[in-house]
């Protein structure tokens, strides 16, 4: 086995000190986002510090919210340094848009939470205000008129 213990890490070390658990470390390996390690004489994953660090990369671009195709992209040209960075600045701009996106559809929709809770009259269901918006779609103005049916399956 000729490398230095030292530096090798088992799939349950690899999982503490990263914060990512031992199902997701395989599945990262099985979609080809980290390599499948070498294992030892026992048949035990072994990982090095470079997986530690690819690992890192994964885990803290997945908390940013950029998905499994763009992260692979991503560490391609962390592979290949000497490459125009524009690919990665596009992915970062396309999650920045999509944040951007979310934040006003969350904007809207506190606006909306905000409005029932103030129409609310602390009296009877009967008279309740977010009773009233959630069962009449249409007077919802998070969403653009009454809602489908069908769209729930009914």
């Amino acid at each position: 086995m000729g490398k230095n213990p030292k530096t090798q890490f088992s799939i349950g070390e690899v999982a503490r000190t990263s914060g990512v658990k031992v199902p997701t470390i395989r599945y990262y390996e099985e979609i080809g986002l980290l390599p499948s390690p070498p294992r030892t004489e026992g048949g035990r994953r072994s990982y090095g510090a470079e997986d530690m660090r690819r690992l890192a990369f994964i885990r803290h671009a997945r908390e940013l919210g950029f998905e499994i195709e763009a992260i692979r992209t991503l560490l391609r040209l962390q592979d290949e340094p000497d490459q125009s960075c524009a690919a990665a600045d596009a992915i970062a701009r396309d999650r920045l848009m999509e944040v951007e996106r979310r934040i006003a559809s969350l904007t809207a929709l506190k606006a909306e939470l905000e409005r029932m809770v103030e129409g609310c009259s602390h009296g009877h269901v009967g008279e309740c205000r977010v009773i009233e918006i959630l069962a009449d779609h249409g007077e919802c103005r998070f969403h653009d008129g009454p809602a489908d049916p069908a769209a729930f399956g009914q």
